[in-house]
């Protein structure tokens, strides 16, 4: 990461107070000499080193993940028997699909919401390998709305990342079906033994996706965003509407990322309340943070293109608000976040430092 996607605070180093009785499946690891390595590691390292290591571990895994989606040793005899020999069962190179799957979600990206999923489950003790197929899942489901957000019939952009999006990389049926098949892999990943050991959870992560992503959440927030921008010469969209379109649209999968880690280590309810709070609140910020980027932002930086929203005439929080109106209901929504995290003391500092990220990013 660049020092400008970095929060004021770091540089500097925290000790931070993990809550070791704090309930949760993990007691063991807590109690044992298992977690003192990652526990040592985790009070030594900054903000910005922190997050990074995430990142890395995150990407790492998407890696390993989508290679394994190629065709393996593990095809069905049915399988085998139709596909060449010399296809390599061990990379994407040879398989169009997954190497579509593969530049999606690997070509780059902030992994906001995997590093939320694993800086929440610290809260209760979790350690950060033991929340990889949650984290995956999540970022599979965030780089399938982005392929499927990019395509000409819905947003029709050319850049995302700094790179080709999918569909001009490939071909709209490639992007469409690589969109397709990084969110049933979300799926296929929570219902995996190693995801939690207790499928009780396992369940609830599958239901908190499926409700987040779908006709409940982001879908049907871009549904209403696609139809208010057919209608924006006719209808004029007032605040209201636009915080639940985004709220659906962009924070559903956000806050969803927060309860993953109350779920993964199985905090209560009131502990699930705060983050779920949390979540919608730093939804709500990166929103409007998104919007100012667009008005304000470099598309070099930014990655992708910029003023759009503006050309398009659409309803947002700057056209509606003003520059520093926006910028108000920022500073609102990140006192909001905040708030929300005040039972968890200390514990909670990566946390307040991600928002103080998301509230000062430049891409």
């Amino acid at each position: 990461m660049t020092d400008s996607l970095l929060p004021p605070k770091t540089g500097k180093r925290r000790l931070f107070a993990l809550g070791f009785a704090s309930p949760g499946p993990y007691r063991k690891w807590r109690n044992g000499l298992k977690i003192i390595p990652w526990l040592i590691g985790t009070i030594l390292m900054d903000f910005s080193q922190r997050f990074d290591s995430h990142v890395q571990r995150v990407d790492a895994w998407l890696d390993r993940l989508l290679r394994e989606a190629a065709l393996s040793d593990q095809t069905d005899q049915g399988a085998r028997a139709v596909v060449p020999a010399d296809i390599s069962p061990s990379t994407p190179e040879n398989n169009r699909l997954v190497t579509a799957m593969h530049y999606a979600a690997t070509n780059g990206g902030k992994r906001l919401r995997p590093v939320l999923v694993i800086e929440t489950a610290a809260l209760f003790g979790v350690p950060p390998d033991a929340c990889l197929n949650a984290a995956a899942a999540i970022e599979c489901v965030h780089c399938y709305s982005l392929v499927h957000d990019d395509l000409p019939c819905m947003d029709n952009d050319s850049l995302r990342r700094g790179q080709p999006t999918v569909w001009k990389a490939y071909d709209e049926w490639t992007a469409i079906l690589a969109g397709d098949a990084l969110l049933t892999l979300a799926f296929e990943l929570l219902s995996r033994p190693d995801t939690h050991g207790d499928g009780d959870v396992r369940l609830a992560l599958i239901a908190t996706l499926a409700k987040a992503s779908g006709a409940s959440g982001m879908a049907q927030g871009q549904a209403m965003d696609l139809a208010a921008s057919a209608l924006s010469e006719h209808v004029q969209l007032d605040l209201r509407h636009v915080k639940l379109l985004q709220a659906l649209k962009t924070g559903a999968l956000i806050e969803a990322a927060c309860l993953f880690g109350a779920l993964l280590g199985q905090g209560d309810a009131n502990a699930k309340a705060s983050l779920q709070r949390f979540g919608q609140a730093l939804g709500l910020a990166f929103q409007i943070s998104d919007d100012l980027l667009d008005q304000e932002g470099n598309a070099q930086v930014v990655g992708k293109a910029t003023g759009k929203d503006t050309a398009a005439g659409k309803a947002t929080f700057v056209s509606l608000l003003g520059l520093e109106g926006a910028r108000r209901e920022l500073r609102a929504a990140l006192e909001d976040a905040n708030a929300a995290l005040s039972e968890f003391g200390a514990r909670a500092d990566p946390l307040r430092d991600i928002a103080t990220f998301i509230a000062q990013r430049q891409h």
